[in-house]
């Protein structure tokens, strides 16, 4: 992929390295010293101070940058068939750059791409229940087939099973995961991760390589779910699951938050009805109020059946989306000319690919 950023390479990877900036902190450096290239030659233990830093990881942050071989990591990364990019470079997913704390680096292996199709964070607990497993293998089908991709944490459990069964419906998913890239946890889910990737889905985490899981990687983990997703629903959580962390953070983005409840006396849903019993989300029973509510237009035809008859019809029906959007949005995303698209959408429609659903807002179908 192309480089794009204002940063230079070595000095991002330098830094997301280092695994100390939050996008508070790169405010605070790009105002002081006016970019991150100047900003890393003067990393000590007194800027260190100054951006709040504790002793034990001023120590570690010292010594990680003394350490630290750009070359032997860029030689990683590409063992790995992994990428990389910051938030100054123009492929950051657009999702993410719109939330308060977005993350400042991002590995990933997979199709970025897909990021620009509407996305539904699914979650729940790593202690699924048999009723919890039917529930997602009643919505996730239904999601794919309304061209959502999916969002997880490939965690245990819940997540895993959004992904397996995603694949399954012949979807793309997204696993955004707390912990570097280098090693999946827990490692039974390495296959899982593989078959992710082989079928067009995404691996994403914000750490670096060897940054193993802990109790902060993982709700950290979790506002990246929340920020891709138009909107989160949890399947199944009890009390304290980190499902509620994102669904948590899904209401603070100003995202729609739905819950499938369970038995009052099942204790693998208590989580669940604390998020109802607080008015902070919808209950849902079903897929389909899932999709209503965030407005996707869910068609009864295959798509698989139309057959793009030029470039012009392939490169606007691979940006169409069951989420509707403007003749403005399609121009910005083909980059072709508004009348090339008005036309090209209206060959579409007569071709039963494309759909006005009014106020001249198009959806594929």
């Amino acid at each position: 992929m192309l480089y794009s950023g204002a940063m230079t390479r070595k000095t991002a990877l330098t830094w997301s390295w280092l695994n100390v900036l939050t996008k508070k902190r790169y405010d605070a450096l790009t105002g002081v010293y006016g970019d991150m290239d100047t900003a890393l030659g003067h990393v000590n233990e007194e800027l260190l101070k100054g951006l709040g830093c504790r002793e034990d990881t001023i120590l570690k942050t010292l010594n990680r940058l003394e350490e630290f071989e750009v070359e032997a990591y860029e030689k990683e990364l590409k063992k790995r068939g992994l990428e990389f990019l910051d938030i100054e470079d123009l492929a950051y997913p657009e999702s993410l750059s719109t939330l308060p704390d977005p993350p400042v680096f991002l590995y990933y292996k997979g199709s970025l791409e897909i990021l620009d199709q509407p996305c539904i964070a699914c979650v729940g607990t790593r202690e699924m229940s048999s009723y919890g497993k039917r529930i997602v293998e009643a919505f996730v089908p239904a999601f794919v087939r309304a061209g959502m991709v999916t969002v997880s944490g490939l965690a245990m459990g819940i997540d895993a099973h959004v992904a397996y069964e995603t694949i399954l419906a012949g979807g793309k998913t997204v696993a955004a995961l707390g912990h570097g890239l280098a090693q999946i946890y827990p490692k039974s889910n390495a296959a899982l991760a593989q078959r992710i990737v082989d079928n067009g889905g995404l691996l994403l985490s914000e750490f670096p390589l060897d940054q193993s899981p802990d109790k902060y990687t993982f709700p950290s983990r979790n506002r990246i779910i929340a920020g891709l997703s138009l909107g989160t629903v949890v399947f199944e959580a009890g009390k304290g699951s980190g499902a509620l962390i994102t669904a948590d953070l899904a209401l603070d983005y100003g995202r729609d938050v739905f819950v499938v409840p369970g038995q009052i006396f099942d204790e693998h849903f208590e989580g669940c009805h604390q998020i109802l019993a607080k008015g902070h989300a919808k209950l849902v029973s079903g897929p389909s109020e899932v999709l209503v509510e965030l407005g996707v237009v869910v068609s009864e035809k295959s798509q698989s059946q139309f057959v793009p008859k030029n470039d012009l019809e392939d490169s606007l029906f691979k940006i169409l989306t069951t989420m509707p959007q403007s003749v403005g949005n399609l121009v910005d995303h083909s980059r072709l000319d508004a009348g090339k698209v008005n036309t090209t959408l209206t060959m579409l429609e007569l071709a039963g690919a494309a759909k006005n659903v009014g106020n001249g807002m198009w959806v594929r179908v």
